[in-house]
């Protein structure tokens, strides 16, 4: 334990950034991937093959090559730090994956609803706002958890460009102090003091729903 506390500080700073990075990932990736989800189910032709092709092309190329792209091609352009980089990166690949989820979860909902809906003078938009979406995410919940928690862990990609994360001042740590071996225990137990509360708070967001049912 010497050398987290020699390195206390260093492993807070990269955990702060790291934790920040999920919560905006978090946030932007469930807004794009439910608005992602709604043109895929939606009756324009136009909107069901924009969000496809979303879905399809951020769902099959790794996440690694798309933070890599925006560093080394987008960020030439648009000037943007490495913990954006990352952050955007992140944001992209999971919504597409959330999208996913939740288009599961509207499909989930009897189309009656929306029919019954759209019949009573609501607007596509207004019925899925208010009827059909917070259906769908409880539906969701599970598999909308299990993505939250790999965003937690996939946000050690901003190590790659130089985002200031958990594992990238891992990293350092281990090349200063040659232990690598408990450098990277410790980074495993940092990972999992923001994990294991989100897993075991989707479990229980999971069973008072079913309750309710």
């Amino acid at each position: 334990m010497s050398l987290l506390n020699q390195y206390f500080s260093v492993f807070v700073q990269g955990f702060g950034h790291t934790l920040l990075a999920s919560i905006i990932a978090l946030i932007g990736s469930l807004v794009l991937g439910t608005l992602f989800a709604i043109m895929q189910v939606s009756s324009s032709k136009a909107g069901r093959i924009i969000g496809n092709i979303y879905v399809q092309v951020f769902r099959n190329i790794p996440l690694l090559i798309i933070t890599l792209f925006l560093y080394l091609a987008v960020a030439k352009v648009i000037k943007m730090t490495g913990f954006v980089v990352g952050t955007v990166g992140l944001t992209l690949y999971t919504s597409a994956f959330i999208a996913e989820s939740v288009r599961a979860g509207i499909l989930s909902i009897e189309a009656g609803q929306m029919e019954g809906a759209r019949s009573n003078g609501l607007t596509f938009n207004q019925a899925m706002r208010v009827i059909i979406l917070p259906q769908a995410f409880k539906v969701a919940i599970p598999s909308l958890g299990n993505q939250f928690i790999n965003l937690v862990k996939n946000s050690s990609i901003l190590a790659f460009v130089g985002g200031l994360d958990l594992m990238y001042q891992g990293n350092l740590v281990a090349a200063s102090s040659f232990d690598t071996f408990t450098t990277y225990i410790i980074i495993g137990v940092f990972y999992l003091v923001i994990t294991m509360p989100l897993s075991y708070y989707v479990q229980h967001l999971e069973t008072k729903l079913k309750k309710k049912a």
